[in-house]
C-alpha cells in the first residue's frame, strides 16, 4: 500500500512539473517596454541616422557615429568600420572614435535591434527575418553603400568579429583588412529545430531572456576585467536602448531566431586571405583566450596580440593598449616586411 501511495506522490509530481513547464513561461507579460516612439529624440549632438531598404520592410533606420579623417591621417586614408558584440552597442567605440579618426574616416553603428538603431517586431515585415545572421550582413552592406562605398577596415568585437569575418568572405574586393577584439569565433551554444523556438513558452522565455540582458546589462561586468571601473555613462550608454518603446520584444525576436541560427565561420577561416589583427584580453572571461588563439592560428594571414589585465570590451577597459597595438599593426598593410 505504502509503495502505491508512494507511486501515486510521484506521478502527481511529475504531472505536476509538466503543467509547471508548459504552462508557466505563458505567465509572463508579453506587454512591450514603453517608452520613445523616435530614437533622434533621444540621441545626442553626435548621432547620425540613415534608412537603408530591407526586403519585406518600408525600410529600416540606422543609428551610427562618424567621425571624419584628421588632419594626422594620409590622403588615401581607409575607411574604418566598427562593429560592437553581442548586447553592446556603438558607443563601445566612443573612446577610440579619435584614435581612428587619426588613420582615416571611422563610422560604428548600432545593429538591429541594439542602440537606436529600428527595432522591428514580429509581423511587421513579408520578407527575411531581419535578425538572421545573413540580414546583418545585408544591413551592413547597406550601410556602407548609404555611405558611400569604398574598400573598408572591419573592426569587430565579439559577434561583430564574427559579422567582420562573414563580410570579408562574402566580398573580398570590399574589404581591405580586419581588426578583430576576442572575435566570437568558436561558440558552443545548442541550435534547436525551427518548430521548436515557435512555440510560445519559448517565445516567452526569450522575452525573458531579453529583459534580462537588455534590463540591467549584466555582460557588462562579465566583459570588464576590472568592473570597477565603469562609470555611470558608460552603463547609460550601454542601457541607451531602454529609453525606446518595444526594445524587449525586438531583442527577444532576435535571441528566438538566434536559436536555429548557427555560427559556422569557424569552418572557414582557412579563407579569408585578409590581412588580420587578432586581440584578445588576457582576463577575457566571455571568449577564451585560447579560443581566439586558435582564431588567429586558423586564418592565413593573422597576427595576435595578448592585451594585458583587459576583458572581453578592451576597447572600452583599454583603449590606450588597443590604439598602441593597432597603430604598431597599421604600417604592415602597405609595407609587409616592416
Amino acid at each position: 500500500m505504502m509503495l502505491r501511495f508512494l507511486l501515486r506522490v510521484l506521478l502527481f509530481l511529475v504531472a505536476v512539473a509538466i503543467i509547471a513547464a508548459a504552462v508557466g513561461p505563458l505567465l509572463i507579460d508579453p506587454t512591450p517596454a514603453p517608452g520613445a516612439s523616435s530614437a533622434k529624440a533621444i540621441a545626442g549632438p553626435g548621432s547620425k541616422f540613415t534608412d537603408i531598404p530591407f526586403r519585406g520592410t518600408d525600410g529600416l533606420t540606422l543609428h551610427y557615429l562618424e567621425r571624419s579623417p584628421s588632419a594626422h591621417a594620409a590622403a588615401d586614408a581607409p575607411t574604418f568600420v566598427l562593429l560592437h558584440g553581442f548586447t553592446f552597442n556603438a558607443f563601445t567605440w566612443n573612446r577610440m572614435l579619435g584614435f581612428f579618426a587619426d588613420h582615416g574616416r571611422v563610422v560604428a553603428y548600432d545593429q538591429i535591434p541594439y542602440g537606436l538603431s529600428a527595432k522591428p517586431l514580429p509581423g511587421t515585415w513579408t520578407g527575411p527575418n531581419p535578425y538572421s545572421k545573413a540580414a546583418a550582413l545585408t544591413q551592413l552592406n547597406a550601410l556602407l553603400d548609404a555611405l558611400g562605398r569604398r574598400q573598408v577596415i572591419l573592426v569587430g568585437n565579439s559577434s561583430g568579429g564574427t559579422l567582420a569575418l562573414e563580410a570579408a568572405l562574402a566580398d573580398p574586393q570590399a574589404v581591405q583588412a580586419l581588426i578583430l577584439l576576442g572575435p566570437w569565433v568558436h561558440a558552443n551554444r545548442p541550435i534547436f529545430p525551427r518548430w521548436i523556438a515557435e512555440l510560445p513558452q519559448m517565445r516567452r522565455l526569450s522575452l525573458l531572456l531579453a529583459r534580462y540582458l537588455g534590463g540591467t546589462s549584466p555582460l557588462l561586468d562579465y566583459s570588464y576585467a576590472n568592473p570597477s571601473l565603469i562609470d555611470d555613462q558608460r552603463r547609460a550608454l550601454t542601457g541607451i536602448h531602454r529609453q525606446m518603446a518595444n526594445w524587449d520584444v525586438a531583442w527577444a525576436a532576435l535571441l528566438d531566431h538566434s536559436l536555429t541560427d548557427p555560427v559556422e565561420i569557424a569552418q572557414h577561416l582557412g579563407e579569408v586571405q585578409q590581412p588580420v589583427l587578432v586581440m584578445t584580453g588576457s582576463e577575457d572571461h566571455v571568449v577564451p583566450v585560447a579560443d581566439t588563439e586558435a582564431t588567429a592560428r586558423a586564418l592565413p594571414n593573422a597576427s595576435f596580440v595578448q592585451l594585458p589585465g583587459c576583458g572581453h570590451v578592451p576597447q572600452e577597459e583599454c583603449p590606450q593598449l588597443v590604439s598602441d597595438a593597432i597603430a604598431r599593426w597599421l604600417p604592415k598593410l602597405t609595407n609587409p616586411g616592416r
